[in-house]
């Protein structure tokens, strides 16, 4: 039987053991970096985040991570109760702490701070936002394609938990993972609400057939940032690209497949409900498309 696989596998390094960690104007051991149980990110999962990964020296598509960031507190009506270049400085001034130069993943939150009674109510939250920066010496070691298997769980409807927010309310997407466990595969692929395929829990999905890259609307999914970075080399390289309805008939049926996101860039798929995608390998496109991301990050 094959080992468990996840998307954010990672190379062990004990660096990671002696962590320094951002909290609230504070760069503090990881075993000091603790918040109240009365904090609202962990009584009710109301918070916002983003991951970002360091490459020389340099955030990958930082700007593109903080509009997400300040639009999405915008949307719950949060503030970060920082500036841009404020967030910027911070990042900065956690890095250096940590002496980190490349190969290093940050997960940046931000929750709506402590309550005073543990209640919902956002007026509850009377001391300013909680501000959270953690970071780890990260290189990624996936030894194998990803195995997905379809679940029941779907993204909200933006009426009920946009999916497009990166909020700390996950519970649907780790119930779609654990389900996705139990049959056997590493992570979730989810359909959206019209039975099309989506997203898997944890990052975006894309297919390649016949020379094309076809991926979701976007209507019902997180619309990350590298999952735009490749639709835009795509575009940049006459790749043939389209956002569009698909079934899992057009999926099961794909030469290669694969997954988007900050920390693995482009991770290939071999099995999809127990059928081998193509050769289930990396496939060729997906081999060129890592290549061309990985100047597009060198040109930073």
């Amino acid at each position: 039987m094959n080992e468990r696989v996840t998307t954010h596998q990672a190379e062990e390094d004990a660096r990671n053991e002696a962590l320094l960690i951002y909290l609230n104007d504070r760069v503090v051991p990881k075993a000091e970096a603790v918040v109240s149980v009365y904090d609202s990110g962990f009584m009710l999962g109301d918070g916002v985040w983003e991951g970002l990964r360091l490459y020389n020296v340099v955030w990958a598509f930082l700007d593109e991570h903080l509009d997400r960031l300040f639009e999405a507190a915008k949307a719950i009506d949060l503030d970060i109760g920082k500036t841009r270049e404020e967030v910027r400085t911070a990042l900065e001034q956690t890095r250096i702490a940590n002496e980190m130069t490349t190969n290093a993943h940050a997960r940046l939150m931000v929750t709506r701070g402590p309550k005073t009674r543990p209640f919902q109510h956002p007026s509850l939250s009377q001391s300013g936002p909680t501000f959270v920066i953690i970071m780890e010496h990260s290189q990624p070691k996936i030894p194998r394609p990803i195995k997905l298997a379809t679940v029941p769980h779907l993204r909200g409807l933006p009426m009920t938990q946009d999916p497009k927010l990166n909020s700390h309310s996950k519970l649907n997407c780790i119930l779609a993972c654990i389900a996705a466990e139990k049959a056997g595969a590493d992570e979730g692929l989810m359909l959206d609400v019209n039975g099309f395929v989506n997203t898997t829990n944890a990052c975006n999905f894309f297919i390649v057939r016949k020379g094309a890259v076809w991926t979701s609307t976007g209507d019902y999914c997180m619309n990350g940032i590298t999952r735009q970075k490749v639709i835009d080399l795509c575009r940049a390289n006459d790749i043939p690209v389209f956002e569009r309805n698909y079934s899992l008939v057009d999926t099961y049926g794909a030469d290669e497949a694969f997954l988007t996101g900050t920390f693995g860039a482009q991770t290939p798929v071999s099995h999809i409900d127990g059928r081998q995608i193509g050769t289930g390998e990396m496939g060729p496109m997906t081999m060129r498309l890592r290549e061309l991301y990985k100047k597009l990050v060198d040109q930073q």
